[in-house]
């Protein structure tokens, strides 16, 4: 009879959490998160990097077909437009066709830039990185064709 009581007795208590327990949670919540955004973040930025450095490969493998078909790479004048339309001025190529769909802009919004003759090779395709300026470290370091 007893247990029967004490049964009813408990089932009619109000369960919930205390005050202390939500806290204990939300602490240790916020110290998961302080260790997992950073790495989340960085990723992201590993991310774009990566996104532009296909992109640059990617460039180049169209530019050295245009100077296969074209015997010489797009002036400057023209720039990477001419993988996408024929040029209309400058040199004009004898076989060209569409060699990329679209130009893409760098991971950051930024049109890729185009040199030719190159700084450091033949020809140059590079994006400023994350800042927008020449040079920089790390994620605001130049992403270009010669690394």
């Amino acid at each position: 009879m007893r247990t029967l009581m004490h049964r009813h007795h408990g089932a009619g208590r109000n369960q919930g959490f205390t005050l202390i327990e939500l806290l204990v949670v939300l602490v240790i919540i916020g110290v998961l998160a302080a260790l997992v955004v950073p790495n989340v973040l960085n990723r992201a930025d590993d991310a774009r990097v990566t996104a532009a450095r296909t992109d640059v490969n990617n460039l180049m493998q169209a530019l050295k077909l245009y100077k296969l078909d074209n015997q010489r790479y797009p002036s400057r004048e023209q720039g990477l437009e001419a993988l996408v339309r024929k040029p209309s001025s400058g040199p004009t190529p004898m076989n060209w066709k569409p060699y990329i769909e679209k130009l893409p802009n760098d991971p950051w919004g930024r049109p890729y830039l185009y040199e030719v003759p190159g700084v450091k090779g033949e020809i140059d395709v590079y994006s400023l990185g994350a800042d927008g300026q020449a040079g920089g470290e790390g994620n605001d370091a130049d992403i270009g064709s010669w690394q």
